[in-house]
């Protein structure tokens, strides 16, 4: 069963950004749902599937780029914090994300 925000009966674990992380990766997002829209218009005007092909690449780099800066964010945080605070688990927890990251 899931909530309106889409999780499956998880807690929501929270983190405080400092202002410039969390405007870099809004910028980032921001960016991005552009990039997805210009897909939208472009399913719209039939536009030839190379050209689709193109945009839709970029969008893939953008959110690879989006979830660089996240992960390395994390690292240098919560990952550094939680192995100075003796807590190894922060570690399997990261080879899970790195695990999805790379299919």
């Amino acid at each position: 069963m899931s909530d309106s925000t889409g999780f499956q009966n998880q807690t929501v674990r929270t983190k405080v950004r400092d202002e410039k992380e969390r405007r870099d990766l809004m910028n980032r997002l921001k960016r991005i749902e552009g990039q997805v829209r210009g897909l939208e218009r472009m399913l719209d005007e039939d536009v030839c599937c190379p050209d689709i092909l193109t945009q839709a690449s970029a969008v893939t780099a953008a959110m690879n780029g989006f979830c660089r800066t996240l992960l390395r964010n994390h690292l240098h945080t919560c990952v550094t914090d939680d192995i100075r605070a003796g807590k190894d688990e922060a570690v399997d927890e990261l080879m899970v994300i790195l695990k999805k990251l790379m299919k």
